[in-house]
């Protein structure tokens, strides 16, 4: 990983610089903020030892309009996790935690034991230029290319994992961004990538509309493969209807492989009495028709790809949920692996306390034979308290 002072610095110079640039509007800054604490209990084997574990977490986000064409964004999260789950995986879950895959190292290990992990990760720090149809984004951002909500072949700068619903802000990426919109419906884009092993990804996409429904399309460089994908986006009848699919094949060895190819469509239906149905399906033509099992129920936490959202060549999800008072919501969701018969089942109850505070119930399932997707019979468990300010 590659040293990120000096840029660091060129950032934070550049806030200051920025102050005397001449303004036809008042500078504004923003402010926000949340703390919360999550506390997890692992289940292996519900007759033998029960893990815990807790997580404070704190995240900073700043941004500053010094002119009404610039924005300059920063934000960081600082989390202390504690407990016997720490221990128990130490030292490769904590490593995993302060791991930073962007060409820059901008996460820091504060204090850390066997016991517990103090961090800080700066995961936004991008300054943006946007006039008339033209925007331009340089520095850490999220990129997000996906279409569906669950699996995102087409999010190759970002890859979305379904299992880390704390991180609802996503990761960012070292990347240079440049849109150009050349219709209302319609627009150009461009991405540049590097991360921590200096590999590039790079890629264009072009978006439209066309008989009611949204599309794109993609083409470019993801790592060491030759990537092309598009995607969908409308509705049928009132239900909406989303699917999107890439195709990475080796540019090393273009011809002596066969690439892989990723698919995931998905409908979602909102009934006049607010409950919400989603259904999604995945398809990976290297995947396996066997056992597709991960070996631990811990490996769910580990950064996923476009090509490996799972070992498995079909898989499918469903979701649904329920306002059950104008303050609580039901969820339950599910992944359910046709081939190998294992299932993930996750239900939550999401309780608005106030305007600026909220609870969540929450469980991560997992049930199935030895070795199968989801066969580790364990549970994780987790109880948050969120303050948002």
């Amino acid at each position: 990983m590659k040293n990120s002072k000096p840029v660091l610095i060129t950032f934070f110079w550049f806030l200051l610089v920025a102050q005397g640039y001449p303004q036809d509007k008042p500078s504004k800054l923003l402010f926000t903020d949340h703390l919360q604490n999550l506390n997890t209990v692992y289940i292996e084997d519900i007759e033998s030892q029960w893990y815990t574990m807790g997580s404070i977490y704190n995240r900073l986000n700043l941004k500053w309009f010094p002119h009404q064409n610039w924005t300059l964004s920063a934000s960081a999260r600082n989390m202390f996790t504690y407990g016997q789950m720490v221990y128990l995986y130490y030292p490769d879950y904590s490593n995993l935690l302060i791991y930073d895959e962007g060409y820059l190292n901008l996460t820091w290990p504060i204090a850390k034991d066997s016991s517990y992990v103090f961090y800080t990760n700066i995961d936004r720090a991008n300054i943006q230029f946007v006039k008339n149809n033209l925007d331009v984004k340089i520095g850490r951002q999220r990129i997000n290319w996906g279409i569906n909500m669950v699996w995102n072949p087409n999010d190759i700068f970002n890859t979305f994992n379904y299992y880390d619903f704390d991180y609802v802000e996503r990761p960012g990426c070292d990347a240079i961004r440049v849109q150009y919109y050349t219709g209302v419906t319609s627009s150009v884009e461009f991405a540049f990538k590097i991360d921590t092993d200096e590999k590039i990804t790079t890629s264009a996409m072009y978006r439209f509309n066309k008989w009611n429904y949204d599309f794109q399309l993609l083409g470019g460089i993801y790592k060491d493969d030759i990537v092309v994908g598009g995607g969908w986006s409308g509705y049928i009848k009132n239900a909406g209807f989303t699917g999107e699919g890439s195709y990475f094949r080796d540019r090393k060895n273009f011809a002596d492989t066969t690439g892989i190819f990723v698919l995931s469509a998905g409908a979602n239906y909102t009934f006049r009495n607010s409950i919400y149905l989603h259904g999604s399906m995945l398809y990976t033509s290297n995947g396996t028709t066997g056992d597709a099992g991960w070996e631990s129920a811990f490996f769910i936490i580990q950064d996923v790809t476009p090509k490996t959202f799972t070992l498995a060549k079909y898989s499918i999800f469903g979701q649904i949920s329920y306002p059950l008072s104008p303050l609580i919501r039901g969820d339950i969701s599910s992944i359910f692996n046709p081939n190998d018969k294992s299932i993930f089942i996750g239900p939550n109850l999401d309780f608005s306390l106030s305007d600026n505070i909220s609870l969540l119930l929450m469980s991560q399932i997992f049930l199935g034979d030895p070795g199968t997707e989801f066969g580790y019979n364990s549970s994780l468990f987790y109880l948050r308290l969120k303050w948002s300010f």
